[in-house]
């Protein structure tokens, strides 16, 4: 019989995070966290610290009363204060498992609030569900575009642009992918994009909410689109979590307007990357900019030059399930043995698209809905040489004496976690050679005679 024990450092971090990030990347929008003041503290805390940028997350306060009747007057009370303070162009709330185990209606809570406003002027609302107890910060990211998307995209001509729904990337790799797509020609809506919002440049004046982000307007005009592009491999169409098949935002649109879907991996490592760009070059008609073959070439030579230091090495990977999916696929393509893939959700397609890209090489041990402990247990003996995730993993690297590539989110301990760049031929070089020279620098810090040269 199989024993179950509590989680005790869980490898992922709560779906309200998710939905904030991704309401970040729209203009004007303010998060609006329904449940405790903690909650709030926890996730403006996490971002600051990655972002390092100001982050305005308001709350609806819960308390011992809300809890036992309800939220709503809370619902209320917090939607005021937000108007009168920020004056957003939408306002967006997000549940949490408090307010969700009580069976709240946030949707109902703003209708009945802009039936019965003497304003002259309301934001837009957009609510998503995102209990934690129901999925990762993955989840409540993905929850919360769809969410955007199902209350306010509209069919009013038919367009010529691409929609582009991205992963949990980074504001680096969301410019990557718009300098991509201004390179061809191609006209795109992305969503989010938080490109500018959390990764701008300073200010000489506070500014309730930052610039950038992606437009109402925009946002209106998914619905117009010629293609939805989304980047991943765990939340398609195809894909099953607790019988019932995941719907995302392009699905949504393809279902409701007709718009065109795909779906492309991550576009790290060459062959994701020429998937990538085979699949943008198609939809302008024209052939790959110069530029962008120039990178491609330089990531060879690069693989050329450093394959001798990493091939096989063994690594450890976790993170976000579509993030290490991406990374299993990278390392594999240059050669170092995966030992482990670890992530926190639980979706219960991890394995599934590991084995996959695996094929007929030896499949890692595969560690779905884990926790850290776990991660740690599993790697003790196994001869790692490598871990790559984000910071909350540091405690294992150093208990193992084995160096962390850090990636993905949260990133707290090192500066310009922001500015990481996952994807794209010139983020796959930069990754490439982060990875090679952790890995020397660890042999070279083990050497008795501390080499100084390779």
């Amino acid at each position: 019989m199989k024993q179950y024990i509590s989680t005790r450092n869980a490898c992922k971090l709560c779906t309200p995070l998710g939905a904030c990030l991704a309401y970040k990347g729209i203009e004007g929008c303010v998060p609006v966290i329904h449940g405790s003041q903690g909650c709030a503290t926890y996730i403006r805390r996490y971002m600051i610290s990655h972002f390092r940028e100001p982050v305005d997350i308001a709350s609806s306060n819960f308390d011992e009363s809300a809890t036992i009747f309800g939220g709503k007057e809370n619902c209320h009370k917090a939607i005021n204060n937000v108007v009168a303070q920020y004056k957003p162009k939408i306002l967006a709330v997000t549940t949490t498992c408090l307010s969700e185990t009580i069976g709240d209606d946030v949707q109902q809570f703003m209708n009945e609030y802009i039936q019965h406003s003497k304003l002259e002027k309301l934001p837009v609302f957009v609510a998503a569900s995102t209990p934690s107890y129901q999925g990762s910060h993955a989840d409540g990211f993905h929850q919360a575009v769809l969410a955007a998307v199902s209350g306010l995209s509209k069919k009013k001509t038919q367009g010529v642009h691409v929609n582009i729904f991205p992963g949990m990337f980074s504001p680096a790799d969301l410019r990557y992918i718009k300098d991509v797509f201004n390179a061809f020609g191609v006209g795109y809506i992305m969503l989010p994009d938080y490109s500018e919002t959390l990764d701008g440049s300073s200010w000489e004046e506070y500014k309730h909410i930052p610039d950038g982000g992606t437009t109402l307007a925009e946002i209106e005009g998914t619905g117009d689109a010629k293609v939805s592009l989304q980047f991943g491999k765990v939340f398609n169409k195809a894909g099953k979590t607790g019988g019932k098949s995941i719907q995302t935002a392009a699905t949504l649109l393809h279902d409701k307007f007709g718009i065109e879907e795909k779906t492309l991996p991550w576009p790290l490592g060459v062959e994701a990357c020429d998937q990538f760009f085979a699949q943008v070059s198609s939809i302008s008609g024209g052939e790959v900019p110069l530029a962008f073959r120039a990178e491609r070439g330089r990531l060879i030579d690069a693989y050329a030059d450093g394959h001798k230091y990493i091939f096989g090495k063994k690594a450890v990977i976790y993170g976000e399930e579509d993030l290490v999916i991406a990374f299993y696929r990278f390392l594999s393509e240059i050669g170092m043995d995966v030992s482990i893939v670890a992530s926190g959700g639980k979706s219960g397609m991890l394995k599934t698209a590991i084995a996959e890209i695996a094929g007929n090489r030896p499949m890692p041990l595969v560690m779905d809905d884990t926790d850290f402990e776990d991660i740690a247990s599993a790697a003790s003996g196994r001869g790692i040489d490598i871990l790559i995730g984000h910071s909350k993993g540091y405690y294992i690297s150093r208990k193992l004496g084995v160096p962390l590539v850090r990636i993905g989110f949260p990133v707290h301990d090192r500066l310009g976690g922001q500015r990481i760049r996952h994807i794209g031929y010139e983020g796959t070089n930069e990754l490439f050679e982060r990875i090679v020279n952790a890995v020397i620098e660890g042999a070279q810090n083990k050497s008795e005679i501390g080499y100084k040269y390779m």
